[in-house]
């Protein structure tokens, strides 16, 4: 591939903002059929480079060189038409739209004037086929009524449709689980055999050295480490953070660090759930695991009052309790982040102070007075950030100008007001970089030992086996198996796919 021309190739490239060096002499290539892993913390440069690449912003220094030739492009529109497409974590498509309208937006087919729905929807078809989602994937489809996974499927479909020689996948997998990540690495296989350079970004470690064919490391707007075969993955956090992967995961709880049980659950279910038998401990961080639609989420959600158990017996501290809401549930001491952060835990144009007091204000009279409670003032939740370490430039800032990590912060401090007995992480570090990562699971670990009972929702499975001191899997809307701290992967997926009796 050496002697190959790069399908891309970005130069020396400069970028400077206001009082930020975002990139000093960065040089990137990507060849036909590669893909290309570019990795880094948050801030580290990965975004602006590919802003560059795909006309969002001007290099001052360097040059961009499509098929050998220099070119610049002054608008996004420009870098399309010239091949280079851009899907980002967060989905451009428009959700009251068909599948066939999104990927044809702006450049419907006509016919005698009139719009061609029928070619349009042909087209379709035959984009979804080349890596096998026509038959599940219906053209008509309104996005909205599609998963992530299928989602991001037309994402990359209309990348294809546009015969895009160039595709950036901005952390395709931060929304997917286990089955849906492989949907997508075959897709990824497949635009690679068809000659597609991909620029794959990504915090997830065994991603790249599932995927990529080479891997850049990008550190404070500088190339840190380059490598042309994929190392292992201590190789790649190094460059990045400077630190092995294995000081990221805090050590287990010890025997005596676990306390009695905070929470219990016997026989509960609903309708999506049945026969949960479940305890929850003081010290201790239980992580769950399953496939999608297992019954992890479900089961946060019945524990939390928002989708009730109607059968079975729920007991706090060893009083029975029952939660109609998610009010009743905050009364009682439990708070939950939600796995999708944005649009369910902030309110992104409040600031920072006040996203974190939004449930102090409404819950502060509850255990104690604003008196006593100091975390109730703005004092007081200006300390729990700090706490928290949030790196903010101001707490009166917007949050939607923070990392995701601090973000992740800032709703824990929301609920370490209330001094909660249980907690419940829904995929605590979606979209999050490495070295945030490793602040989360330490926070994770400080607050079990202060005497909480974490409950941890994850996908990331190499997370929920690095982190949890107990991990539980589901299937079908029950807990059917549990492992110590440290169980195999294959052990986790086989009870979680029901293979396991068949190993057995």
């Amino acid at each position: 591939m050496s002697g190959a021309i790069p399908v891309i190739e970005m130069a020396h490239i400069s970028k400077a903002f206001p009082g930020v060096r975002a990139l000093s002499d960065v040089g990137f290539a990507c060849h036909a059929g590669e893909v290309h892993a570019l990795v880094g913390e948050n801030g580290a440069g990965k975004s602006t480079l590919i802003k560059i690449l795909s006309g969002v912003y001007r290099a001052d220094e360097g040059d961009v060189v499509l098929n050998g030739r220099k070119t610049s492009f002054k608008h996004p529109v420009e870098a399309l038409r010239a091949g280079i497409s851009v899907i980002y974590q967060e989905f451009s498509l428009l959700p009251e739209r068909t599948v066939a309208q999104n990927i044809f937006l702006g450049r419907e087919p006509r016919r005698h004037g009139m719009l061609d729905n029928a070619a349009m929807r042909a087209e379709t078809r035959r984009v979804l086929d080349l890596f096998g989602a026509g038959a599940r994937v219906s053209p008509d489809a309104l996005v909205a009524d599609l998963d992530v996974a299928t989602q991001q499927m037309v994402e990359i479909a209309k990348a294809i449709s546009l015969d895009a020689r160039v595709v950036v996948m901005d952390e395709p997998t931060a929304a997917l689980n286990e089955a849906e990540c492989e949907v997508l690495f075959r897709t990824i296989d497949k635009l690679r055999e068809r000659g597609t350079a991909i620029i794959y970004i990504t915090h997830r470690m065994r991603e790249v050295t599932r995927l990529a064919d080479r891997v850049t490391v990008l550190k404070d707007g500088e190339i840190a480490a380059r490598f042309d075969t994929p190392p292992a993955p201590d190789a790649i956090v190094r460059a990045m953070v400077g630190r092995d992967i294995a000081d990221f995961y805090a050590p287990p709880a010890t025997r005596n660090e676990i306390g009695d049980i905070v929470l219990s659950v016997r026989n509960g279910g609903n309708a999506a759930l049945r026969n949960i038998d479940l305890d929850l401990r003081a010290g201790e961080i239980t992580g769950f695991a399953g496939i999608q639609g297992a019954g992890r989420v479900a089961l946060a959600m019945a524990i939390f009052g928002y989708l009730p158990f109607t059968s079975g017996r729920m007991q706090l501290n060893g009083t029975d309790v029952s939660f109609a809401s998610p009010r009743d549930a905050i009364r009682a001491g439990l708070g939950l982040l939600p796995g999708d952060r944005k649009a369910e835990g902030l309110v992104l144009m409040q600031s920072v102070r006040d996203n974190g007091m939004l449930t102090a204000r409404a819950f502060g009279n509850l255990a104690a007075t604003h008196k006593s409670n100091p975390h109730t003032s703005l004092t007081g939740m200006g300390e729990l950030l700090d706490r928290m370490e949030v790196r903010a430039a101001s707490y009166e800032q917007d949050i939607k100008f923070l990392s995701g990590g601090n973000q992740q912060k800032a709703i824990v401090a929301r609920w370490l007001a209330l001094k909660p007995k249980v907690l419940i992480f829904i995929e605590p570090t979606r979209g999050i970089d490495v070295k945030a990562k490793a602040g989360i699971y330490h926070l994770m670990r400080d607050l079990a030992r202060q005497g909480t009972a974490i409950m941890m929702i994850s996908s990331d499975l190499p997370e929920v086996i690095g982190a949890a001191d107990r991990v539980l899997v589901m299937r079908g809307g029950s807990i059917v198996a549990e492992f110590p701290h440290g169980p195999e992967e294959t052990e986790i997926m086989l009870a979680a796919t029901g293979e396991s009796e068949v190993a057995a």
